[in-house]
């Protein structure tokens, strides 16, 4: 079978086989390498793992080739009929290290040769993602700071590391995002090799993301099934792509906090509104992707409502602020700055009046913001999927589509379309 040819993943579905080539660096974060691997693999692409010989200090060998299904070797000599430092690198489709160590940015920067895996760097023609692990001092060090900034230069992906618990007891900047988040953005990458330009970098946007529970009683509460990923997937892709992102967080599908992102949980519609309307005061963009509740129970029981002679024949619901045509009035009467990006979702559904984008622009002539997002919802679309589609609508009249594809595809496009609508000096 031929690398390019289609492909089963694990679940079932057909993928493009690509040829990837994963990176280890010699950090304790070596280990979580291997889910990235057993990620790639599971999709259904062909994976070389390439660590270093302090990585090997960390995880052995023989766990990189059971997950990989591949030999794996660390020197230059190896495999020298194939040509392996040269061949690897050359006929990638992407690159991914993780971790990438504080010594293994240096070494790329400088462009050593001196093992299999700067080799193959030299080689590269394709993408590649650094995802970075090192303590908060050595990501901060003046070194660090001027060989990302170099690799970015370059034209690599230099990912913004979370921040949390790292070696022994310290915490702070520097650790390694999960497994799953690089996976996801290299997946990204792999759909649109450009989706991630450091092109909002001094930016702060304000992200909405999740429902919000309106409670009747203390079990008991109103709701819908947005899973918040969409929401997230914009929160973080803003963030890689260089802005000061917070992301406020209604209910979500138990989804980790992304890398390098402010997050500020929330449960109702109240809740959501003041904190948003909190953080955008000296935001440049806000992007309410979040399935707000239209309404709330008038009141809340204190105790479990039951079944029987007490239990209501109604009950009574009382409208929520619009959360969206609140920021739109805020911009009018000078509470936000004039200049600020303000963006909403809809979530739509055709019926006898008329269709999905029939409803959406009639929302977005009500709501006067700059750009709506439309999702047509129903029969597994939008809600509690991975994938999603859509379209565009500018305040000043455009429309355009977005094809379907991840829900990171689709806020690549979006963030393409809110970073046209900032004001940039």
């Amino acid at each position: 079978m031929s690398d390019r040819e289609p492909d089963s993943a694990a679940d079932g579905s057909q993928v493009a086989r690509k040829r990837i080539v994963v990176g280890v660096g010699g950090g304790i974060a070596a280990y979580k390498s291997c889910a990235l691997v057993r990620s790639f693999t599971e999709s259904g692409h062909s994976v070389r793992v390439i660590p270093t010989e302090a990585a090997l200090q960390f995880v052995g060998r023989a766990t990189f080739e059971a997950l990989s299904g591949n030999p794996v070797q660390t020197g230059v000599f190896a495999d020298v009929p194939e040509v392996a430092h040269v061949r690897l690198g050359q006929e990638a489709d992407l690159v991914v290290i993780a971790p990438a160590t504080a010594d293994l940015m240096a070494r790329a920067v400088a462009g050593r040769a001196d093992d299999l895996l700067t080799a193959t760097l030299l080689t590269a023609r394709c993408p590649v993602v650094f995802a970075p692990a090192m303590h908060t001092e050595m990501w901060e060090h003046a070194a660090t700071v001027w060989n990302v900034a170099t690799l970015r230069e370059r034209g690599s992906i230099v990912i913004e590391p979370a921040s949390g618990r790292l070696t022994g007891k310290d915490t702070g900047a520097g650790r390694m995002p999960e497994p799953e988040e690089i996976f996801t953005l290299a997946s990204l990458l792999l759909e649109r090799p450009a989706a991630l330009p450091r092109d909002l970098e001094g930016r702060r946007i304000v992200v909405s993301a999740g429902g919000t529970r309106e409670p009747l009683d203390p079990v008991r509460f109103l709701g819908n099934r947005s899973s918040g990923k969409q929401g997230y997937a914009i929160a973080r892709l803003a963030a890689q792509r260089g802005a000061q992102v917070t992301l406020v967080a209604g209910a979500t599908a138990e989804l980790g906090d992304p890398a390098a992102v402010d997050v500020v949980h929330v449960r109702t519609a109240e809740q959501m509104r003041e904190a948003v309307m909190k953080h955008v005061i000296d935001a440049d963009a806000v992007i309410m992707s979040a399935a707000v509740a239209d309404f709330r129970p008038a009141t809340v029981a204190t105790s479990k409502i039951k079944k029987g002679a007490d239990e209501p024949d109604t009950i009574p619901l009382v409208r929520n602020e619009d959360i969206l045509a609140g920021l739109v009035q805020a911009r009018r009467d000078g509470t936000i700055a004039p200049s600020t990006a303000i963006v909403g979702f809809a979530a739509e559904t055709g019926d006898a009046t008329g269709g999905v984008l029939d409803h959406a622009r009639t929302k977005l002539a009500r709501k006067g913001c700059d750009l709506l997002v439309v999702n047509a919802v129903g029969d597994g679309k939008a809600f509690e999927v991975d994938h999603n589609d859509g379209w565009l609508l500018g305040a000043d009249g455009t429309e355009s589509a977005i094809e379907p594809g991840s829900k990171s595809l689709m806020a690549s496009r979006v963030l393409d379309a809110v970073a046209g609508l900032m004001v940039f000096e």
